[in-house]
């Protein structure tokens, strides 16, 4: 069995006080790491952007599916007439 170990990227970025003041507490209050935290939240982010992005993609492809249906309907009545 292989084993990948997983790097870490440290980052930097600015935020408003009552959203680190709402980490800090959290962060206390479930003994865990503010960076934990944050990439938690990042990965909740990115799952629900994809799933929406997802979801956006399906709702277009039965979007063409209805249209294409639409197309070779008529075609087929064209046909029978």
């Amino acid at each position: 069995m292989e084993y990948k170990m997983r790097t870490k990227k440290k980052v930097s970025f600015t935020i408003d006080e009552e959203i680190y003041a709402a980490i800090d507490k959290a962060s206390k209050a479930l003994n865990l790491a503010k960076s934990q935290l944050a990439q938690e939240a990042l990965s909740l982010w990115l799952k629900k952007e994809t799933e929406a992005l997802m979801a956006k993609g399906y709702e277009e492809m039965a979007d063409e599916d209805e249209a294409f249906a639409d197309v070779t309907f008529e075609a087929q009545r064209e046909i029978l007439k």
